[in-house]
């Protein structure tokens, strides 16, 4: 807790120029318990801003256990108090809702309920970039240095991303910066330039290609794929495990229209890879050694 407040004090200095909760929290820290410090530093702080409060918390899902249940804790018991003594809106930023925080127990038992739990309002899902937006943020590319795009490259790049937002910037990057011919912004990006930069971004496995392999690790996340993969799941119904279903596709693994199936053509080949990686790299390999006899004189 104290970490989260000292991140919170260096954001409100260096975009706020905000003095008043630096004091708060050097005060606090001194008298308070670690379990009330964020609400308490919250509640000083709103009561000496003129305006209501707006506080976001990004990958607020990274954090586990207790350090995840008293958040939620302080975040639920100050919600009566605002404006005037707690924020007016808080945002938990992050991949998953906050129905699918799991909080193991010391029995390995998952514990969803509760209080804390019951802050949510809304949820917001920031969705994949449709045709329209990937044309616009190419165009921009090629506003700000001249490099054209020949036909049929925009369509590729959203058929093979499906609008996934890492991965459309990913393959612009990868074809127009990585690449050094690419650099020369006298040459247009070809249908073979950027095919051959999906390639790379495949083999390379970037952090955001890195990250979705580990999820695959998750039991939820692997049952649900492997289902889908093997043609074990019904694909005409709701399948067993509705929620784990959900959750899959929050991560934006699969699409479930028209019909359920992994995001994008680039996910279904890494996939597979990543799923069967290990088997792939047990396989016995096994070299022949061809030679020539030599004839008898």
């Amino acid at each position: 807790m104290r970490i989260i407040l000292d991140a919170l004090v260096a954001s409100a200095d260096e975009y706020l120029a905000d003095r008043l909760l630096p004091e708060i929290a050097q005060e606090i820290i001194a008298t308070q318990a670690a379990g009330s410090l964020l609400r308490e530093g919250l509640r000083r702080w709103c009561r000496g801003l003129e305006r209501p409060l707006v506080l976001l918390l990004d990958e607020v899902d990274s954090l586990v256990g207790d350090t995840l249940i008293s958040l939620l804790r302080q975040i639920r018991a100050g919600y009566p108090d605002r404006p005037g003594s707690f924020p007016q809106t808080v945002l938990l930023c992050g991949v998953r809702d906050v129905r699918d925080y799991r909080i193991h127990n010391g029995d390995s038992q998952v514990i969803t309920g509760g209080s804390a739990f019951n802050i949510k309002s809304d949820s917001l899902r920031l969705g994949n970039f449709g045709h329209g937006d990937v044309v616009t943020l190419y165009t921009q590319h090629t506003e700000a240095t001249g490099q054209a795009f020949e036909a049929r490259v925009i369509d590729y790049i959203f058929e093979q991303t499906g609008g996934q937002p890492w991965l459309v910037n990913a393959l612009g990057y990868e074809a127009c910066f990585r690449a050094e011919a690419a650099r020369d912004r006298t040459r247009p990006i070809t249908l073979g330039v950027m095919a051959a930069a999906r390639e790379r971004l495949i083999e390379r496995r970037d952090t955001h290609l890195d990250q979705l392999t580990d999820k695959l690790r998750e039991p939820r996340v692997h049952k649900i794929i492997s289902e889908l993969l093997s043609g074990d799941i019904d694909l005409g119904t709701t399948p067993p495990g509705e929620d784990d279903q959900l959750y899959v596709q929050d991560l934006g693994l699969i699409r479930t229209r028209p019909q359920v199936e992994i995001a994008n053509p680039i996910y279904r080949e890494i996939i597979p890879r990543a799923l069967t990686w290990i088997a792939q790299t047990r396989i016995p390999q096994e070299t022949a050694v061809v030679g020539t006899r030599r004839q008898p004189s």
